[in-house]
């Protein structure tokens, strides 16, 4: 066992009831390696990789700031979690990388206002204290036009993100977490303190998270949606594939699309730019 294994594989131990965890084990430490997709999207909406100003913001275990690096981006990893940034330093050195990885909070950015042309939070607005202050402090830290790659959780998801329970989101959150901890999916017992319970987290719907954005001066696109329009949205189940194609045929993809997103998605994936004078 590497010492990057010794350090991830206490943060994984309260996932062992995934039917696939050796699988998701085994991409964990391998971050770096599976980040295709989203570097594409970095690409696509913020233009070439190469010496681009970029804030990995809750870098987690570092596989998507390392594979950005890789690429050539000048990237700054900053990370909540203390033990995270440990782990992001070490899969940095698997590449001899100069990585920058700083311990601090979202709400508090350590950096001068203007320092990036690119932000991307990956799964991390959800877990902190105050959205609207995270928000305000990208937005700051950001160049006028610059961009922002962030995922959202849907306040109506029907299978959770974080505990997989069908139908849990559609409940009173005390009845939820009842029935997660019977299901024996709390986070309780594993290495995690802070904002991991679904009562403390922040879910939205689509519309209040587009209103809390343009707030703070961003205009927002759905990347997903965009895909969907291109014919480029990707799905590794036949069967919706097949469903897609049928609702193309008869012109209605795109409102079962946005009819989807608002009902049922898990999380929606956004592009946002700070518009210039905001």
């Amino acid at each position: 066992m590497t010492e990057l294994e010794r350090h991830i594989d206490p943060w994984l131990s309260h996932m062992t009831w995934r039917r696939d965890f050796e699988r998701w084990r085994e991409r964990r430490i391998n971050q770096e390696r599976y980040q295709g997709e989203r570097l594409a999207l970095l690409e696509r909406t913020a233009g070439p990789l190469e010496r681009l100003r970029l804030l990995d913001l809750g870098a987690g275990m570092g596989g998507f700031a390392v594979a950005a690096a890789l690429r050539g981006a000048q990237v700054v990893a900053c990370e909540y979690n203390r033990a995270y940034c440990d782990i992001v330093a070490l899969r940095a050195a698997r590449y001899s990388l100069d990585l920058p990885v700083l311990n601090a909070a979202g709400e508090d950015l350590p950096f001068v206002s203007g320092s990036f042309d690119a932000v991307v939070s990956w799964d991390v607005i959800e877990h902190v204290r105050s959205p609207e202050r995270m928000l305000a402090e990208i937005a700051r830290v950001l160049v006028p036009g610059g961009s922002v790659l962030l995922t959202a959780i849907n306040r109506r998801a029907w299978i959770d993100p974080h505990y997989h329970i069908r139908g849990i989101n559609w409940l009173p959150r005390p009845w939820a977490e009842r029935i997660i901890q019977l299901r024996g999916r709390s986070k309780s017992g594993a290495a995690f303190r802070d904002m991991q319970r679904l009562s403390e987290m922040h879910y939205f719907h689509y519309g209040e998270f587009l209103d809390l954005a343009r707030r703070y001066g961003f205009s927002v696109r759905d990347l997903r949606e965009e895909l969907l329009c291109e014919g480029r949205l990707q799905s590794p189940k036949r069967s919706r594939r097949m469903i897609r194609a049928g609702l193309r045929s008869l012109g209605v993809e795109g409102p079962a699309y946005r009819l989807q997103r608002r009902w049922y998605a898990g999380m929606f994936e956004l592009a946002l730019r700070k518009e210039i004078g905001a």
